[in-house]
């Protein structure tokens, strides 16, 4: 499956922003779907995930409260509605396909990688 994520920018804090990563070449409702970032300097890391039906999501501490996850299996796009940005949120962001568990793509463990989209948040 390919992914291609968008609905980056650069913003001020406590603006919103949202992304979108649509699939193709494959069967988007078979897949877990998450969304991670990359800051300067760091791992990448989880943001959250959402399983096929969208029944199940789960979110990194950091983004708890100010970030949702959805997904439209009709359109085959996953979504990060990111609201209360912080400087701290300034990175890449990579959206991903899992055809394993919830529970496993928390520790990076997915099958497909989007292209990521910069995130800046300025102070």
């Amino acid at each position: 499956v390919q992914l291609q994520a968008s609905g980056g920018g650069s913003v001020q804090a406590g603006d919103s922003l949202r992304l979108s990563c649509a699939a193709s070449g494959g069967t988007f409702s078979s897949y877990i779907m998450g969304w991670f970032r990359q800051a300067p300097g760091k791992e990448r890391e989880f943001v959250s995930g959402i399983s096929r039906n969208g029944a199940l999501i789960n979110y990194a501490d950091s983004v708890k409260g100010r970030f949702t996850i959805s997904r439209s299996n009709e359109a085959n796009t996953v979504y990060l509605q990111m609201n209360s940005l912080k400087p701290e949120d300034t990175a890449v962001y990579y959206c991903a396909a899992s055809l394993g568990a919830l529970r496993t793509v928390v520790s990076g463990a997915v099958d497909y990688w989007g292209q990521g989209t910069q995130v800046t948040v300025s102070s």
